[in-house]
Parts: C-alpha cells; structure tokens; sequence
C-alpha cells in the first residue's frame, strides 16, 4: 500500500507532539509515539476547529484523535475521509456559501461532490473544497426550488450559523434523493426543534433584539425592563439553549478608597 508521508502534529497524553503520519486512499498511518492505523471506514465522526480536525473511530479501537497540519494536507484528509467514512453519504452538487447575511455571494457556484452527514456536522466534499457544518448550528433546512440555468429545480436549503452570521447553502439531487437526505437531516437535527410556546412573547422579543445586534442596555430601554428582568429572561433562553454567554455584565461599588480619590480629584 503506497502512502505519501507528511509532518503533522497530535495531541497525545494530554500534550501536543510532533511526528508524521502517511496518507492512503483506504486509511491513515500515524508513526510513533501513537503508532497506529486508521481505516477511513472506522471513522464516524469529523469535526473542523481552524488548523486541526478531530477525528472519531469506532469499534474495538475507538478513539478520538486531534491532528493539526498545513492547510493542504488536512484539505487532502479531508476529502478521503468525507468520501470513505461510515456516515450517510451521496453524491450531489453543492454551492456553500451561497447567501451570507442575506446577500448573495459574489462568485458562488455549484460544485459536484459528496455530502456526509456525520455525528456532529455536515460535510460538503468535492477535490478543491470541504465545508463543515455543525448539525447544532443549523438553523433551519427546507426543501424548497431554486432558479438554475432557467429552470426551477428542487434543492434542500441549509440556513447555519459561521460566527453568528446566517449563512445559507444549497444541495442539489434528483428528487427522490433529496427527499431522503431532508428527512434525514431533519431526523438529525430533531434535538433543535422547539414548541411554539416554549417562550412568553417578551422574552421570544427580546431574543429578536438579540439576534438584531442589540445590546442589553437598549434592550433595557425599549422594553422597560430592569436589569434583573432582563437577565432572568437572558437565562431561560440560556437554559433552552437558544442563547450562549457572550460576556458577563458586572455591576460595582466604590469603595471607601475609591470615594478618597474622586474626592482628591475633584479638588484638583
């Protein structure tokens, strides 16, 4: 079995080393200290962060390894790992990013590749692109028609988040296949699905204003609200997951030292 070998680094007993690790179609080889093989078809799950991927195994030797590399030899990982790995998998078109905040992307276009989903993400594959997209920053998937070449043609709608900015991608199939792979997102997404009245209006407004760009002193202020109102209705979309911590707001007290000072200051 050829394999082409190239420097990585992997996180090993809780510290980051260096070694190398050789790439074929059917597996990866990581030399010492880890000293293993890895099957593409054991993976089931792969993640993206910046300049490393995680990579889950399954079965008698399951594992997570965290390798880091150059941009081209993790672009090539990628692609075999997306195109062998045990995940629902077709082959489709994809344009992703097609829509960023609401604008068309300049110079977007469909690209012919494969889409796994995995345990944690999406992934679109094709030889000159890989597109990770976390299931929980999915947004919303709709079947729906969009105008091709003159022609509406059906198309599954991924809206996901990438540092909080909506962005909106495509996949294009044959019908039939692309009823099986919204059914199948949707089944994967199900834990992101909420009632209608999970929220009392002031709070689902205030998640509005949230999302607007709003910060919490003018949220205060149009609504009428009180700090502490507003901060308990901030940890029940908390709670539900809808919200994360962006920063801690903190409310103080000046001291006797501190009162000396401004005292001292205005005197001068």
């Amino acid at each position: 079995m050829s394999m082409k070998s190239v420097p990585i680094k992997i996180e090993w007993n809780g510290s980051w080393i260096k070694t190398r690790m050789g790439i074929a179609e059917d597996r990866i080889a990581i030399a010492a200290p880890v000293d293993c093989e890895i099957p593409y078809r054991s993976v089931v799950d792969l993640f993206e962060n910046k300049s490393q991927i995680v990579i889950t195994t399954a079965g008698e030797s399951a594992c997570i390894y965290r390798i880091a590399s150059v941009d081209k030899v993790l672009e090539v990982l990628k692609r075999f790992i997306v195109t062998n790995c045990s995940a629902y998998r077709l082959n489709a078109f994809f344009m992703s990013p097609a829509i960023r905040g609401g604008v068309l992307v300049k110079d977007a276009r469909w690209e012919k590749g494969v889409i796994a989903v995995l345990r944690t993400a999406i992934w679109f594959a094709s030889p000159e692109t890989q597109v990770c997209i976390p299931l929980d920053e999915v947004a919303k998937i709709e079947l729906t028609s969009r105008e091709i070449q003159g022609k509406d043609l059906n198309v599954v709608k991924l809206d996901h988040l990438i540092e909080n900015e909506v962005i909106t991608s495509f996949v294009l199939c044959p019908l039939t296949t692309l009823q099986v792979l919204y059914t199948f997102l949707q089944e994967a997404t199900s834990d992101l699905e909420m009632g209608g009245d999970d929220l009392d209006p002031i709070a689902a407004q205030v998640a509005m204003l949230v999302y607007s760009g709003m910060d919490s002193h003018a949220i205060e202020n149009m609504l009428s609200l009180s700090q502490k109102e507003l901060d308990a209705i901030y940890e029940r979309l908390l709670s539900l997951g809808l919200a994360e911590v962006l920063c801690i707001r903190k409310e103080i007290q000046i001291t006797a030292k501190g009162v000396r000072y401004i005292n001292d200051s205005l005197k001068t």
